[in-house]
């Protein structure tokens, strides 16, 4: 590497600590963010002269420090631009436009009903127009769009490889939207938005690694590391629903789901008591996976069979994730662990007591279905700020 092309790479480095930082301290001075990161105070006051020229930071006044001169504090300036989320997972479309500190302007869903395929870009496409016409703090701009996708995207060509729920194969989602809107556009998958909005704004900030486990329709789960989205080889890194739950499960396809979503997902459980009815002569088409944990919390047997089944599986899910990744924290998040009025952490735990070396620390969404959209928020700011991840503990 060349002297240039390594200054250009610290300086890089040295203006996203900076102002990773100042996001997750504010307020701060300048000394303290040079005693954080290790940096003389010329190299501090450079990096926050750039990030106060690009909007991202403001000075807020003066503190008197201890035995000297006051000094100067700086905070994060959140309003001053905001970003697109939509999240393409679930039974609706949900966008929101939100500003830098995750402060929703506006929020808006659209039902699926039966539509798939290249008209849902037509669906997305007034969703985020419907955004951008929303009300929003004078002078401010919008940075960027983010999009979660369920399924396989590649977000450094920004396509959604395969997303079966949506009717999706290799759509260039990016380059659609970039042309259409001419803003900056990141695409991921609707998991990985997940779990960086819980590290940036949920149960998981500022924690050195974390796994966000969704569990819904489907069963995905977001991987981060050292601040990072860990995508894999394949960028297929966190397709849980594919884990084999037991050896009955090998030799077999499972159109459209993986093994374990096949056993373990809203979709599973609402499948099973159709399954239950029609064997009792009751057939009924209209049975959902709220049906399943309604009668599950009013202690119907056959509902806490099912349940206790869907717990068994996911238990293996979160005891894999745990041994093989061992995270600081494991986000349990998704429509079934948000909307269900279940309790799925305790139960997981307690099968869970004896058979690893070490118990997970297991904790619910705060976010919510906002999740992605927070997510977006945070891959946005990263990607349109050059953001490169440090260590800062190593």
């Amino acid at each position: 590497m060349t002297t240039s092309a390594k200054a250009k790479l610290m300086r890089r480095l040295n203006h996203s600590a900076v102002l990773d930082v100042v996001r997750e301290h504010s307020p701060i001075s300048p000394t303290g963010i040079g005693d954080c990161l290790k940096l003389t105070l010329p190299t501090v006051i450079r990096m926050l002269k750039e990030l106060e020229g690009e909007g991202l930071i403001r000075q807020t006044g003066l503190t008197q420090a201890s035995g000297g001169r006051p000094r100067v504090l700086v905070e994060f300036n959140p309003s001053n631009s905001a970003v697109i989320g939509v999240d393409l997972s679930g039974a609706k479309m949900y966008g929101a436009i939100a500003d830098l500190g995750g402060a929703i302007q506006e929020e808006i869903g659209y039902p699926y009903g039966q539509e798939t395929g290249p008209h849902l870009i037509e669906r997305l496409e007034e969703m985020i127009e419907h955004l951008l016409q929303a009300p929003r703090p004078a002078g401010q701009t919008i940075r960027g769009i983010g999009i979660g996708a369920p399924g396989l995207t590649d977000p450094d060509q920004g396509i959604v490889t395969l997303a079966v729920s949506l009717g999706w194969r290799n759509v260039p989602l990016r380059d659609i939207l970039q042309k259409r809107f001419n803003l900056p556009v990141m695409v991921e998958n609707d998991v990985n938005l997940e779990a960086l909005g819980e590290y940036g704004f949920g149960v998981g900030k500022g924690v050195s690694s974390l796994v966000c486990i969704s569990i819904g329709t489907g069963i995905g789960a977001g991987v981060m590391i050292d601040r990072k989205i860990y995508h894999g080889f394949h960028k297929s890194a966190g397709e849980i629903g594919y884990l084999l739950p037991g050896i009955d499960y090998l030799r077999q396809i499972y159109p459209g789901f993986g093994a374990l979503e096949s056993v373990a997902s809203g979709t599973s459980a609402a499948a099973r008591l159709r399954a239950i009815s029609a064997e009792q002569g009751q057939p009924d088409d209209d049975i959902t996976a709220d049906t399943v944990f309604t009668a599950a919390r009013m202690c119907q047997p056959w509902a806490v069979e099912v349940l206790n089944d869907t717990i068994n599986y996911l238990t293996i899910a979160v005891s894999s994730v745990s041994t093989i990744l061992d995270p600081e924290v494991i986000v349990l998040g998704g429509s079934m662990a948000v909307s269900s009025g279940i309790n799925f952490i305790d139960p997981i735990k307690e099968r869970l007591q004896g058979v690893i070396p070490v118990l997970p620390t297991i904790v619910q969404t705060q976010l919510g279905y906002r999740a992605s959209v927070m997510g977006a928020i945070m891959s946005v700011l990263d990607a349109t700020t050059d953001h490169l991840a440090i260590n800062r503990l190593a």
